[in-house]
């Protein structure tokens, strides 16, 4: 079968990595070797960058923070995406460059073809096979997140506005791509949403 990167999008608080997870043991239980990654990080070098736009206590320009989230998939992509597609093993990415898309392009007021142009020339054009978009509103991603009883990162801390800025990007992404974006309620229990994930990559089973 086929190598396949298959990539996990939504607002924070939408349940991207317990997805993320149970997707890879759903494939994994299926006999699919395949492997969960994380945007930004996975690597070295992108766990650092990860640290940096996350940290509450630094201002960041709009640009500065598009261009480090390029910065960390480029390198992501290089040193492990590539070279785990290339074995022929399945690539779930908790975020790719879809978030950009609707963070910096949507909710930064950026422009999502600024954005892309910048994160094609980072990953090489690598594209997504297929992408999970788990749908939450933005208030209720909110409380999600105040649940894990953690302290709000930068962008967490962000108002309601901007994450209605960002689904609204997301929902734009979707609809124009619907071949690829399949779109999901992440309001659904755990099981019934990997179910739901499953069916979604059917045709990539086969």
């Amino acid at each position: 079968m086929a190598a396949r990167l298959i990539t996990i999008e939504g607002i924070d608080g939408a349940g991207k990595t317990t997805l993320a997870a149970a997707l890879r043991e759903a494939l994994l239980a299926r006999g699919i070797d395949a492997v969960a990654l994380r945007e930004p990080g996975g690597v070295a070098l992108a766990e650092r960058i990860r640290s940096l736009v996350k940290d509450p206590g630094l201002e960041i320009d709009d640009r500065a923070e598009a261009l480090l989230y390029a910065a960390s998939r480029a390198q992501l992509v290089a040193e492990r995406v590539a070279p785990e597609l290339a074995a022929g093993r399945w690539v779930l990415l908790d975020r790719y460059i879809d978030s950009s898309l609707a963070y910096q392009g949507a909710g930064r007021g950026l422009g999502v073809e600024a954005v892309r142009a910048i994160n094609e020339f980072a990953t090489g054009g690598l594209t997504a096979d297929r992408t999970l978009l788990l749908a939450i509103e933005a208030a209720a991603g909110r409380r999600r997140r105040g649940d894990r009883g953690e302290d709000a990162d930068r962008l967490e801390r962000e108002t309601d506005e901007f994450f209605t800025r960002i689904a609204a990007g997301y929902a734009s992404l979707a609809a124009a791509q619907p071949r690829r974006i399949r779109t999901l309620d992440a309001t659904l229990a755990p099981d019934a949403l990997l179910e739901a994930a499953l069916a979604e990559l059917a045709d990539l089973l086969e």
